[in-house]
């Protein structure tokens, strides 16, 4: 920022108001704040925050007369040195106004000049002066705080360590045992001087707790919560640690020392700032991994030794904040985001997509594990396909026990409510397919009507997508293929078309070589996808041939990756605006297939006997904000839409 020189506009909005240096009494330098005095400026760092100020060669001069005015009287003498509407007075509310947004002043104590501390401790007070808004009501607020440290056993290093660091941090902290909880972990409760502190208390939605839990290798912190929900996040947290644990190599070998102190000062600092209204420290780790709104687990390893803040989804949902809905998935960037809570590999629910040695081109492939089997998913590019395949794992995992094979008829999974209808609307189109080209060569008129042939072929004037991906698919991968194309017949006279490409073998269709199908809102946009899913269904035949369950793509995802706006040399031919013209038609499609099929569908719940690995599964999708919404009743999924070994 470039301090030049003020007009005196800049020194009051209109003549005879106050302006910042009227109020530079109420403030002062946040402790820790560093200060290097440049050639023509000055260079300030805070807690997390930093400006430069640059003008003309007065400005070190100017910055010295207000550094002593923030350390001393608070301005006063400044005050009458710089007369209203003078250059000098504009230059220091410009700078002032610098430090509010930078956030490098901090509130004076009532009746206090200097140093504004506090008296929790010196450190304490130092801390608490440079991050806090208000560090003498934080200071005030840890001062009447109780906590009590309470584990198995109440003498071992962690506990200590915890309470250890809450009595560095000037919070009165008392250990007793607590027979029910799990050995390895401790659970922290503030309660303010009116509230109880008996553990017998931890359903007071006023407390304040958080859970230290430590396993061999690896341990783990809980988001700040009411003590039900602390424990009920310790649970899910330790469960999913062991799991994973057990897939990997055993850790052997001797604890490391300093992995109890890192969790148990992690814990002590996430519940101090809770008590005193501050920030949590998650929120001051700048991770752009981390998801807005939901909460975060610390998670510590041994082996090297660190700690990281991972968006935690827990599966049991206690506190209010963690219970309210959450906001629906609505672009490709913000699944895309969700994807790595789902899959981490310390606190998600599913495996990785991975692209690893698959080829990329002419599709793009990735691959997964479900069960301990394999789930390729293949689309026009990475991402897409790595959406697909999350969509399709968590599908399969959420259908055990429901009828049908491999989850089919089971839930359907969507990144958000349009992309998860769209995506159960076309398989279920896909089955009215079916039974309207069995109706046409039957005698009887079928519940859906029939379905008219359309005549394609790739000619001039056709799509670009439809034309390249036909292409790909008999020219460079050398298949010998045929299209069938027909359009659905509505009740409303939407445009539904089906397309399916098959094998020819000595010129005629074999019977059951079904390569790709596609439901879509035109003839081209069936086409394309039908042909882009063979073209998948051959690489992954070719590079993935121990596939057990294949992911083919479809236009459902569209209307997550349609940009905000293209390039003025992104034409029908680009992936990106080809998207964006299947989104625009996506609507219409959703309503003609519900037409067509007569069905809506609704939101789906596990049942009450459902095993706990599908609650949980269930209850981090919606918390990332991914619908799953039920399928048809009595529909097995289209074999080409998604299919098993080959």
């Amino acid at each position: 920022m470039t301090v030049d020189q003020a007009g005196p506009d800049m020194a009051t909005s209109q003549e005879g108001e106050p302006d910042a240096l009227d109020s530079l009494g109420r403030w002062t330098l946040r402790p820790g704040v560093s200060v290097t005095v440049l050639p023509h400026g000055v260079h300030l760092r805070g807690w997390i925050t930093s400006v430069t100020l640059e003008g003309g060669a007065g400005l070190p001069v100017l910055w010295g007369r207000l550094a002593e005015a923030l350390a001393g009287d608070g301005g006063a003498e400044l005050e009458q040195a710089a007369v209203a509407g003078s250059p000098l007075r504009a230059a220091l509310v410009t700078v002032i106004g610098q430090l509010h947004d930078h956030d490098l002043l901090v509130e004076r104590p009532a009746g206090e000049k200097g140093d504004a501390a506090g008296e929790n401790g010196d450190a304490a007070g130092q801390w608490l002066g440079a991050v806090a808004d208000r560090p003498a009501e934080a200071a005030a607020a840890l001062i009447r705080s109780r906590v009590r440290v309470l584990a198995a056993r109440p003498d071992g290093p962690l506990a200590h360590a915890a309470a250890r660091a809450l009595d560095r941090a000037g919070v009165r902290a008392a250990t007793a045992e607590a027979a029910n909880l799990p050995d390895g972990q401790v659970l922290l409760v503030a309660a303010g001087p009116g509230e109880p502190s008996a553990f017998a208390a931890e359903q007071d939605a006023e407390e304040r707790a958080v859970v230290v839990g430590l396993r061999p290798g690896v341990g783990f912190v809980t988001p700040v919560g009411s003590a039900r929900q602390a424990r009920a996040d310790a649970d899910g947290l330790a469960d999913g640690l062991a799991d994973r644990l057990r897939r990997r190599e055993a850790l052997g070998g001797a604890e490391h020392p300093g992995l109890p102190a890192l969790l148990a000062s992690s814990a002590a600092q996430r519940l101090v700032c809770a008590v005193a209204g501050l920030r949590d420290p998650s929120a001051e780790a700048g991770d752009a991994r981390l998801i807005p709104g939901l909460p975060a687990a610390l998670v510590a390893e041994r082996e090297p030794l660190r700690g990281e803040y991972r968006t935690w989804a827990g599966p049991v949902l206690v506190d209010a904040d963690r219970v309210r809905p959450r906001a629906d998935v609505r672009t490709l960037a913000e699944a895309l985001a969700r994807i790595p809570v789902l899959t981490d590999r310390l606190a998600g629910v599913l495996d990785e997509p991975d692209p690893g040695a698959l080829p990329q081109l002419p599709a793009a492939l990735v691959r997964s594990s479900v069960g301990g089997e394999i789930l390729v998913s293949g689309s026009a590019r990475a991402d897409l396909a790595r959406l697909e395949g999350v969509c399709r794992a968590a599908e399969l995992l959420l259908g055990k026990g429901e009828s049908g094979l491999e989850g089919e008829g089971g839930p359907v999974v969507g990144a958000g409510a349009v992309h998860a209808r769209g995506r159960a609307l076309r398989r279920a189109g896909a089955g009215a397919s079916v039974q309207q080209q069995d109706t046409r060569s039957g005698d009887t008129a079928g519940p859906f009507g029939g379905a008219a042939p359309v005549p394609w072929s790739p000619e001039p004037g056709r799509h670009p997508q439809a034309l390249h991906w036909w292409s790909v698919l008999v020219r460079r991968l050398g298949v010998d293929a045929d299209v069938a194309v027909s359009r659905l017949d509505t009740v409303g006279g939407g445009a539904v078309f089906h397309a399916e490409v098959q094998v020819q073998v000595q010129g005629r269709t074999a019977a059951g070589g079904v390569l790709g199908a596609a439901v879509e809102a035109s003839a081209d946009d069936a086409v394309a996808f039908a042909a882009l899913s063979a073209v998948v269904r051959v690489q992954a035949a070719a590079d993935a041939p121990h596939t057990r369950h294949l992911v083919t793509p479809s236009g459902a995802v569209a209307s997550l990756a349609r940009p905000e706006a293209t390039a003025p040399w992104e034409d029908a031919g680009w992936t990106t605006a080809w998207l964006a013209e299947s989104a625009a038609r996506e609507p219409g499609l959703q309503e003609a297939l519900a037409a067509l099929t007569g069905w809506s569908p609704q939101p789906w719940e596990p049942p009450a006997d459902a095993h706990a690995d599908v609650r949980a599964l269930w209850s981090a999708l919606r918390q990332c904000g991914f619908s799953v919404l039920s399928a048809r009743p009595g529909h097995r999924t289209h074999p080409t839409l998604t299919e098993g070994s080959r």
